[in-house]
């Protein structure tokens, strides 16, 4: 019993950082185009 002294705060913290981390990502636009990439290396011309 004495480990879910050290785990759960642990994992508290971990996915305190995990949404930090995401809000950061969305605010910086990481999600906006998620189509373009892939067309990208389909549209790729082998000139």
């Amino acid at each position: 019993m004495d480990i879910l002294l050290l785990l759960v705060p642990l994992s508290v913290v971990l996915v305190f950082i995990i949404v930090v981390i995401f809000y950061w990502a969305l605010q910086e636009g990481q999600f906006e185009d998620l189509e373009s990439p892939g067309r990208e290396l389909l549209d790729d011309d082998d000139r």
